[in-house]
């Protein structure tokens, strides 16, 4: 069972990508599956407990899962869980059945920094994040850090949305950031996010995307950082299928292992 974070399926990213992976592992595995969508944060609860009385394995897709997921996870002993941007080690109450399926954010984060501070006319990029965790916080440090490397008198704006869903938040922090000459604009708010590559467009800047490759959006769109939630949730399925699944412990998935 997949249970999805509030931004839903078609946020073109986070939870698209992560219902990918399940896809693949249907597919590919011969398992079956299911995906619960959460609406909102009280949908968490339900959805990870409705998944656990039948299925083998829940993965569990966000940070702001961790609490309900350690939750959960301790009501169902005997079902196998993941997490997807939550280190297991530091979950509430260390559940011995949870995986935490995290990603090196600030690697994809630092390569965006570069096309953007290569690409660059103004000397000013920014970036709009959801709320300050530390997946989004690792992709914008990247981000900055490696921009400057390549432009050491760069600057670097940012704003948080508060939101990974309302796109008019996002839109609304990109044009205040193209108002303060940004031609390069790196979304980390999910589908909220959508709205800062739309204010990029509408503006004749350039946008750059996350998690998933959103090049199909226009040709505004510089690149992706592209975080691959779904190769994390399929081998996560993969080897809940065998005797070496252990909880308590994390993948980390980077540039290094692909």
């Amino acid at each position: 069972a997949l249970v999805t974070d509030i931004g839903g399926l078609n946020d073109r990213g986070f939870n698209a990508s992560a219902y990918q992976g399940l896809k693949d592992a249907i597919k590919k595995l011969n398992v079956e599956g299911r995906v619960f969508i959460s609406k909102q944060t009280s949908d968490y609860v339900p959805n990870l407990a409705r998944g656990a009385q039948s299925y083998d394995m829940v993965i569990a897709v966000g940070f702001l899962m961790s609490d309900t997921t350690a939750a959960v996870a301790k009501r169902f002993p005997d079902v196998k869980f993941g997490i997807v941007d939550v280190s297991a080690p530091f979950m509430k109450g260390k559940p011995k059945n949870v995986r935490g399926i995290v990603f090196a954010e600030q690697e994809a984060g630092c390569l965006a920094g570069v096309a953007a501070a290569r690409t660059t006319k103004t000397n000013t990029i920014s970036s709009v994040g959801g709320l300050k965790i530390p997946p989004v916080d690792a992709f914008i440090a990247g981000y900055q850090f490696c921009a400057k490397r390549v432009k050491p008198g760069i600057t670097t704006l940012n704003a948080y949305s508060q939101d990974f869903v309302a796109q008019d938040k996002c839109k609304e922090a990109a044009l205040n950031q193209i108002g303060e000459d940004s031609d390069v604009v790196f979304q980390v708010a999910g589908g909220c996010g959508l709205g800062a590559l739309q204010a990029a467009k509408e503006e004749g800047k350039w946008g750059i995307g996350v998690d998933n490759d959103q090049g199909g959006l226009g040709r505004h769109v510089l690149t992706s950082a592209v975080k691959k939630v779904n190769v994390g949730v399929y081998e996560t399925i993969k080897l809940g299928r065998t005797a070496a699944f252990k909880g308590g412990v994390d993948a980390t998935f980077n540039v290094k292992n692909k």
